[in-house]
């Protein structure tokens, strides 16, 4: 893997995306008193942003930007705007760019996710992802004038979405090609008590059906159903945008994320990766994870720095309790762990009430909960899944109970 040193005058480090992940691993850096060069190369035009605010107060009108609170020139920071990433030839040590090749001693890749596009859809007017800020600008107009919005897609940014677009005064309905809201991500029995939050909301929700066609003012669904549709919001899931990396001899998972070490090195010499693009092996749950989430942009970036600053030798190894948040039709939602490998649900709380937990177990070890309304169950169910605490169930199934009593 990589070779470091802690030497950094007159070594460069250059960090390939302006994203939460990118400006945290540069900030982080010169925390740990990196003094060497930092290049910060973003892709995008725009100041770097945090992405969250982007389905809530941007969309909305309530904010403008969410341009990330960081003196650049003071940090002694290049940030390099509108930049983007074409090739890297590591032999070289040059990351090659649309302006030109930049030349590197340590690279870090934080390139993040890009969405997936409904297949048939690409190029089509009214047709929208919700990933860029400019994405939210395009947005923010159309749901002002309360227009008739289709959402594909009720996962967790579908969801968002739809509450932004119920909140604007719009007619919402989402539609999912599977059976339920957030297939990929909870158990049928969890995501059935979810489903009713679309309705309760205003907003229609049909699950089971796909997408035939996207027409001018309106979608068409294989079973013939055809719904106005005055704008048409994709988010049916994203994946690391890691395609500038072909031919780089760079290790991808079947996912098409950067293979990382414990400790985010890749599988080419000096060079990391951290973030949305890329996935690490946890011994806490016994597999690689690839976390799409805020946390993991925050967290990763101080592994990264930690390591290149002082060398692998001494630098941390990465293995979080994975962390997210949503806040959807009035319900603030946590989730804290990896609920893959468990072999037990526990019920905390009525499902079908405002505030309720649900915990994972294996082998009677907390493993991973998810809290509605309860953000006391998730800070502490996160501490005793960092503790690999096992649970008294008794317990932890009474909601009256706090979390952190039932660890035995």
């Amino acid at each position: 893997m990589s070779e470091q040193t802690n030497t950094s005058s007159g070594r460069r480090v250059v960090i390939v995306g302006a994203g939460m992940a990118g400006v945290q691993t540069a900030v982080a850096l010169r925390e740990q008193g990196w003094d060497g060069t930092i290049s910060l190369l973003g892709a995008e035009p725009h100041r770097p942003y945090d992405r969250p605010p982007l389905s809530k107060a941007v969309l909305l009108g309530r904010a403008e930007g969410s341009a990330f609170e960081v003196d650049f020139d003071s940090l002694g920071i290049d940030l390099r705007l509108g930049v983007e990433a074409t090739g890297l030839r590591a032999a070289e040590h040059v990351l090659d760019t649309q302006d030109g090749p930049v030349p590197y001693d340590l690279l870090v890749i934080a390139t993040g996710a890009e969405p997936l596009v409904l297949p048939g859809s690409e190029g089509l007017p009214g047709v929208h992802v919700l990933r860029t800020v400019d994405d939210a600008e395009r947005l923010r107009p159309l749901l002002a004038q309360q227009r008739d919005i289709v959402a594909v897609g009720a996962g967790w940014i579908g969801a968002e979405f739809a509450t932004a677009a119920r909140e604007a005064g719009c007619r919402v309905t989402v539609v999912e090609a599977a059976d339920r809201p957030l297939a990929g991500a909870m158990p049928a029995e969890v995501a059935t008590h979810m489903a009713q939050w679309y309705a309760h909301s205003g907003a229609e929700l049909l699950t089971g059906v796909q997408v035939a066609a996207v027409e001018p003012g309106a979608v068409l669904l294989a079973d013939g159903t055809r719904l106005p549709a005055d704008a048409v919001v994709v988010g049916i899931g994203a994946r690391p945008a890691t395609g500038w990396l072909a031919g780089s001899g760079i290790e991808l998972a079947p996912d098409r994320s950067v293979v990382t070490d414990d400790r985010l090195r890749t599988s080419l010499p000096d060079v990391y990766a951290v973030g949305d693009c890329s996935s690490f092996p946890s011994a806490r749950y016994g597999e690689r994870l690839l976390v799409h989430h805020w946390d993991n942009a925050l967290q990763g970036p101080r592994t990264v720095a930690e390591n290149i600053v002082h060398g692998p030798a001494e630098g941390p190894v990465y293995d979080p309790v994975p962390y997210f948040w949503s806040e959807q039709f009035g319900r603030f939602v946590q989730y804290a762990g990896h609920h893959g490998a468990a072999d037990e649900l526990l019920w905390r709380g009525d499902p079908t009430g405002a505030a309720w937990t649900v915990c994972w177990l294996r082998s009677g070890v907390l493993v991973a909960l998810l809290a509605v309304g309860r953000p006391r169950d998730l800070a502490q169910g996160r501490k005793l899944i960092e503790q690999g605490a096992a649970i008294d169930r008794a317990r932890a199934a009474d909601a009256s109970v706090p979390l952190k009593s039932a660890a035995l």
